[in-house]
C-alpha cells in the first residue's frame, strides 16, 4: 500500500529526504508538460542538490538528444548536465554501440526524429531514414506505400520511436526490412502509448510502434530499450554509481516509471500531474502496480523547503 503524502504533514517529506541520496525524475508530466514548468520544480530541484543529493533525469522521450534537452533545462531555469540526462535515444545509441556492438557495416533503419539520430550519430552507429534526406528517406513522405522494396542486406536493426511525421511509407519499409531478414534487430526507444504535453494528451511512440507490432506477429518481438527495461537502468550504471536502497524513482506513469523503479529495487514516488490519475489508483479497477509514495505534485516537496 502507498504512503500518501500531505503538505500538512512535512515530516514525511522530510524523512524521504533522509532516506535516498539519489532522485531520478522523469520529465514529462512530473517537472513540466510541454514547455510550461511544473510549479514549484526548479525549488525542489535546487534545494535537493543543496542537500549533497545527485540528481538524474531518466526519460522515454527520444525526440530530443541529451544536448536538445540539457537547452531546454537550460531554458526552463532547471540546473542540468548532459551527463545527467538518459533519454531513451541515447539508451537506445549505447545498447547498439556497446551491448550487441552493432557491426560497422550494417545500418539502422529509423522512424523516429533528430534527436534519436544525433544519438545514434554520436555512438558512431550508421542510419537511414528518419529525417535524413537521401535516396531511401525522400520517399518516406508519402502516404502511399512504394511499388516495391526489396530486402536491403546492409540494415542491421530497425529503431522505432516517437515519429510526428509517420506515414505508411515508413511503416511499410521498416515492416519489409524486418519480415525479409530474420538477423535484423526490431527495437524501440519506449512503449509510452500516450505522452503528456501542454496540448493535451498525446499518442506516443508505443502508438508509432503498435502497427509493426500487430504486422509482424508474436514470433517477432521488440525489444524495448527504455523505462521500464532494465536495459535503461543499465546504461545509467554505466556512468553512475549509486546505491538501489538509497534511490528513490519520482515519475508519473505507473507502467514505465514506477514499474521501472520497482523492476529496479528503487523506491517510487508518483506524481498526479501526468499521466496517472487519483482514479487509477483507487477506482473501481485500480492498477496492480503500486507505487511507494504518492504526492500530488513535486512541488509539494517545498513544505520542507522552508524547514
Amino acid at each position: 500500500m502507498s504512503v500518501r503524502l500531505d503538505t500538512k504533514s512535512p515530516e514525511l517529506y522530510q524523512e524521504l529526504l533522509s532516506k535516498y541520496d539519489t532522485w531520478m525524475f522523469d520529465c514529462d508530466g512530473v517537472l513540466w508538460r510541454g514547455d510550461r514548468l511544473i510549479d514549484g520544480a526548479v525549488e525542489v530541484l535546487h534545494f535537493l542538490r543543496s542537500q549533497k543529493k545527485r540528481v538524474l533525469f531518466v526519460t522515454n522521450n527520444a525526440t530530443k538528444s541529451r544536448r536538445n534537452y540539457k537547452k531546454k533545462f537550460d531554458g526552463l531555469g532547471i540546473q542540468a548536465h548532459v551527463d545527467e540526462v538518459f533519454g531513451s535515444a541515447y539508451a537506445a545509441a549505447v545498447y547498439l554501440s556497446s551491448v550487441v556492438k552493432f557491426p560497422k557495416d550494417k545500418r539502422v533503419y529509423v522512424i523516429g526524429m533528430s534527436g534519436l539520430e544525433d544519438e545514434l550519430r554520436s555512438e558512431g552507429i550508421s542510419f537511414i531514414g528518419g529525417t535524413v534526406e537521401h535516396h531511401l528517406a525522400s520517399a518516406d513522405n508519402t502516404l502511399s506505400a512504394p511499388e516495391e522494396i526489396p530486402p536491403d542486406p546492409t540494415v542491421g536493426a530497425v529503431l522505432v520511436g516517437l515519429d510526428t511525421s509517420i506515414n505508411y511509407t515508413k511503416l511499410s519499409r521498416a515492416f519489409r526490412y524486418l519480415d525479409s531478414n530474420p538477423e535484423c534487430a526490431f527495437l524501440a526507444t519506449n512503449q509510452d502509448s500516450t505522452f503528456p504535453s501542454d496540448k493535451g494528451l498525446l499518442p506516443g511512440a508505443g502508438a508509432i510502434l503498435a502497427p509493426l507490432v500487430t504486422a509482424l506477429g508474436p514470433n517477432r518481438p521488440v525489444t524495448s530499450i527504455g523505462k521500464p527495461s532494465n536495459l535503461m537502468l543499465d546504461a545509467i550504471k554505466a556512468k553512475h554509481h549509486f546505491d538501489p536502497k538509497r534511490t528513490i524513482m519520482v515519475g508519473d506513469r505507473l507502467n514505465t516509471d514506477i514499474q521501472f523503479g520497482k523492476s529496479g529495487g528503487l523506491a517510487t514516488l508518483l506524481v498526479l500531474t501526468g499521466i496517472t490519475s487519483e482514479e487509477t489508483l483507487t477506482g473501481p479497477n485500480p492498477s496492480t502496480i503500486v507505487p511507494d509514495y504518492v504526492t500530488c505534485s513535486i512541488g509539494d516537496l517545498r513544505v520542507i523547503v522552508a524547514d
